[in-house]
């Protein structure tokens, strides 16, 4: 005999209440963790063509993980020291930015900017701030030695849980399976089916959009000369996910950055602007239409709400399990939406019960 409705209401929720206490209770130890499975989460796909083409899985997650390690070692030595240095010099920069700007605005609208008023203090203090704030935050982060052992175990420990992860993932789903009540088991399989399309359209779609995008945008400022342009383009990059926020912000950034560095010359901040313009009509036309599809079911207000509750609750580890935490409430919500319509408290007594009388 099944469980009643309130005792499994009761068991569920007790379990949903141990998962967020977790989370909050443990979240910097298992941030390696969830990101080692992340990682294998958006390989599964690749593992499984490498085995479809005849090799074993632990060839293809050998050949997946050689291809990793070349990456990050490219990265490690060509990329990563710029974007940080770049960064940095940002930070030191943006005094200058803002006194430009004030210049500008003092030669335009000189009311404005008299001494003592309000818009004149507050872009002095905002450059002060940044620049003694900003700078020395980075720098203490990516020099103290805590940081250091927490970036170097974040580094040896994300790919080995990602490589075991990869491997046994077929393994683990059908052990998961094999532990799901009998009852309910076809439904929560259909369940599981409709958030894992939910998920691979968003993260494995998405994430290949924000790197080639980010790549784009890097590479594209950096070749028209705009100081930062990597910064700005793995900015822009970074925050594609959240529909037409990576290009706003990316695209204010670097339209004004290109302002103060290119005065004068329209040819080249046309091309700043024209860099982003390209990237929003190649994303909208080709990129997001071809990997990510049109029924991803994440709409942009129930995602951007879900990060920010999640991280603000439990920090940086609450905005990584936001997006599937959104996507599974997202597809059970559907799910319980469409129990209801099937049901009397919806329907009624129109089925039959009416012509009683």
């Amino acid at each position: 005999m099944a469980l009643p409705v309130k005792d499994q209401l009761k068991y569920w929720g007790i379990a949903a209440a141990i998962f967020l206490l977790a989370l909050w209770w443990m979240g910097d130890v298992i941030l390696p963790f969830l990101l080692g499975g992340a990682v294998a989460y958006f390989l599964d796909p690749v593992a499984d063509r490498i085995e479809d083409a005849g090799a074993s899985r632990a060839v293809a997650t050998a050949i997946i993980t050689l291809f990793g390690l070349l990456i990050f070692v490219l990265l490690a030595l060509l990329v990563i020291p710029n974007l940080i240095d770049q960064a940095i010099q940002l930070f030191d920069t943006v005094p200058k930015v803002l006194h430009n700007f004030q210049a500008f605005l003092t030669s335009r609208f000189p009311e404005l900017l008299d001494d003592g008023s309000t818009i004149r203090r507050s872009l002095t203090s905002v450059g002060e701030t940044i620049q003694s704030r900003g700078g020395q935050l980075l720098e203490t982060a990516l020099t103290s030695v805590g940081s250091l052992i927490n970036i170097v175990m974040l580094f040896v420990i994300v790919p080995v849980v990602a490589f075991y992860l990869l491997y046994d993932w077929d393994r683990m789903m059908e052990d998961i399976d094999d532990l799901l009540p009998r009852e309910h088991a076809p439904a929560i399989r259909r369940l599981a089916r409709e958030i894992d399309e939910t998920l691979a359209s968003f993260i494995r779609g998405m994430g290949t959009v924000c790197l080639i995008l980010g790549t784009y945008y890097a590479i594209a400022l950096m070749l028209v000369g705009l100081q930062f342009g990597l910064v700005v383009g793995a900015v822009a990059g970074l925050i594609t996910f959240i529909p037409y926020v990576g290009a706003l912000v990316g695209g204010a950034l670097a339209i004004g950055l290109a302002l103060f560095q290119f005065w004068g010359d329209w040819v080249s901040i046309g091309l700043v602007a024209g860099i982003f313009v390209l990237g929003q009509v190649v994303e909208g036309n080709i990129l997001t239409p071809k990997l990510v599809g049109d029924s991803v079911g994440l709409h942009p207000v129930w995602l951007i709400f879900a990060l920010s509750v999640f991280g603000s609750l439990f920090g940086f580890v609450g905005m990584l399990v936001a997006v599937p935490v959104a996507a599974a409430i997202g597809v059970l919500m559907r799910f319980v939406v469409s129990q209801y319509k099937e049901s009397r408290l919806y329907r009624g007594l129109e089925d039959g019960s009416s012509g009683r009388d």
